[in-house]
C-alpha cells in the first residue's frame, strides 16, 4: 500500500466521527455526501482497513449510529426479496453473465434500490451511513451510475462512499477504466460528491 493512501486511509476514522463533519459544517445547504476514491488494485487493502475502522467505530465511538451498507449484500438481499436471485443464478447457468446483466438492468436500476435501503435501512435514523462494495456488484447493480447509489434524501445526516475510482475530473473513468453516464439527462454523473480525504489518487 502506497504511503500517500496508506495516510488518506488513517484520516477517515478521525474525519468521520468529529463534530464538524456530523454537524455537516461547511457545506452550506449541500447534501452531506462524501467520496473517498481509491485505485481500484488496492481494494483489499481498503476492505480490511474499513473493517478495522467498522470495529473501532462499536468500541471508541458507541454512542455514535453508524449504518454501514455493503452493497453487494444489500444486491443479494434484495434479489432475494424480489423473488430474483435463483432466476439469475439459473440465466447466468444456461445463458451466461451477459444475459443476467441485461436482465436485472431494470430491477437493479439506482432508484429502486435507493428505494429499498431508505425502507428497510432507515438511514435517516442514522449519524451517519457508510457504504462499500459497490465495486464488487460492478457492473449489475445500478448499471454504469454507481455514484447514484444510495445518494441520501431525507436529512443532512452525513454518506460516505468508499469507492474504488481515480477522481480527477468529472468524466474520470470508474476504476481507472470504464466510463461513466449519468442516467438523467443534462445532469453531471459525478453527483455533487465531496472528496472525503483529498490526496493522491493515482499513487
Amino acid at each position: 500500500m502506497s504511503a500517500p493512501l496508506a495516510d488518506r486511509l488513517n484520516q477517515i476514522l478521525p474525519r468521520i466521527t468529529s463534530e464538524a463533519f456530523l454537524s455537516s459544517e461547511g457545506i452550506g445547504n449541500e447534501i452531506a455526501f462524501y467520496i473517498f476514491d481509491y485505485p481500484a488494485k488496492d481494494e483489499l487493502l481498503v476492505r480490511k482497513h474499513v473493517g478495522w475502522m467498522l470495529d473501532r467505530l462499536t468500541t471508541h465511538h458507541a454512542g455514535l449510529r453508524v449504518l454501514y451498507l455493503n452493497m453487494f449484500d444489500i444486491m443479494l438481499e434484495y434479489l432475494k426479496d424480489r423473488g430474483l436471485y435463483d432466476k439469475a443464478l439459473e440465466m447466468e447457468a444456461s445463458r451466461g453473465a451477459e444475459a443476467v446483466q441485461q436482465a436485472l438492468k431494470g430491477p437493479l436500476a439506482a432508484d429502486k434500490v435507493v428505494e429499498f435501503i431508505s425502507s428497510v435501512y432507515k438511514p435517516s435514523a442514522y449519524d451517519l451511513a457508510l457504504v462499500a462494495g459497490i465495486g464488487s456488484v460492478w457492473p449489475c447493480a445500478a448499471g454504469a451510475q454507481p455514484l447514484e447509489l444510495p445518494a441520501p434524501r431525507d436529512g443532512q445526516d452525513p454518506f460516505g462512499h468508499v469507492l474504488p475510482r481515480h477522481i480527477q475530473r468529472h468524466d474520470t473513468p470508474l476504476f481507472g477504466q470504464v466510463a461513466v453516464e449519468s442516467t438523467r439527462t443534462g445532469t453531471n454523473p459525478y453527483y455533487r460528491a465531496f472528496i472525503l480525504i483529498p490526496g493522491d489518487t493515482q499513487s
